[in-house]
């Protein structure tokens, strides 16, 4: 078979993504490509519509790809502008083009809009850190994206948008209190997965957002003080050397759908597995 090459979409500016790596984290499209590379015999390739028009090669395009993959994000998809419009709008491509398709959190709302539905700033607030007790619905739970997740579950997060209106072709696939959680969306011969959480992140990388966001995360009572964060971030770091810490496991109240990677990488796993490699066979 020939090389199985993924699109990766990443959803930042510039500016953002030098943020969170000065803050110890990962460039996100580069983070989220290695994820997918070590899952999986995969090549990836990443292109940054929030930092200009994308230019593909003479006849290719995002056809010419196994899977395409958008990252998470700082922006909000109501706020508009070319840097947000041009990933609408290669969105819309890829779900024209059939290619299968995932996305993490603004990934998600990405497709959504594409889609036509509506996002929004979540009433609740920001949900950041770790989202608690996501739910699988019927449909979620005989969905093959979460083959080998249990029915409730934790997951590493930070979003301040939700999804309020879904296209007509999706379906609600998980949820928790602060709002909907995974979801399929079939349009125009495409199928998207997506996710409303991050998958594809460390212990090392919701630290790293914390520090990135700091005094945001205070303002909403997320933390009482810069100490206490701090506290967390240490308590995440030394959880990304002792993953196994009983403690710190307790205290955040977290379980193997966080801790043991297999569970935590199982979305993508599944996509990659039962969408994309398919998926690359067939075309060969």
């Amino acid at each position: 078979m020939a090389e199985v090459r993924i699109l990766v979409i990443d959803g930042n500016r510039a500016a953002t993504r030098e943020q969170q790596v000065a803050a110890g984290g990962q460039s996100s499209g580069e983070g989220y490509a290695r994820t997918l590379e070590r899952l999986a015999p995969v090549r990836c390739e990443i292109v940054r519509p929030a930092d200009g028009e994308v230019r593909f090669a003479p006849g290719a395009g995002v056809a010419s790809y196994d899977g395409v993959a958008i990252t998470g994000s700082a922006l909000n998809v109501y706020d508009g502008g070319p840097h947000i419009e041009r990933q609408v709008e290669l969105a819309r491509e890829v779900f024209a083009s059939g290619v299968p398709f995932f996305g993490s959190c603004w990934g998600l709302q990405v497709a959504v809009t594409a889609a036509g539905g509506r996002v929004r700033r979540n009433p609740l607030g920001r949900e950041f850190g770790f989202a608690r007790r996501i739910e699988l619905a019927a449909e979620g739970m005989t969905h093959p994206m979460f083959r080998g997740k249990p029915r409730v579950f934790e997951a590493i997060t930070v979003h301040r948008d939700d999804i309020e209106l879904l296209p007509e072709s999706a379906v609600p696939l998980a949820s928790n209190e602060m709002g909907l959680q995974a979801v399929e969306i079939q349009h125009q011969g495409g199928t998207f997965w997506g996710v409303q959480y991050h998958p594809e992140y460390t212990y090392a990388e919701i630290a790293a957002t914390a520090l990135r966001y700091g005094s945001a995360l205070i303002a909403e009572q997320l933390f009482a003080s810069r100490a206490e964060l701090e506290a967390f971030v240490a308590e995440l770091r030394q959880l990304m050397k002792e993953p196994g810490n009983r403690r710190l496991l307790w205290k955040h109240g977290l379980g193997a759908a966080v801790h043991d990677e297999t569970q935590r990488l199982a979305e993508l796993r599944n996509w990659l597995e039962l969408k994309v490699l398919p998926y690359a066979h067939e075309r060969d």
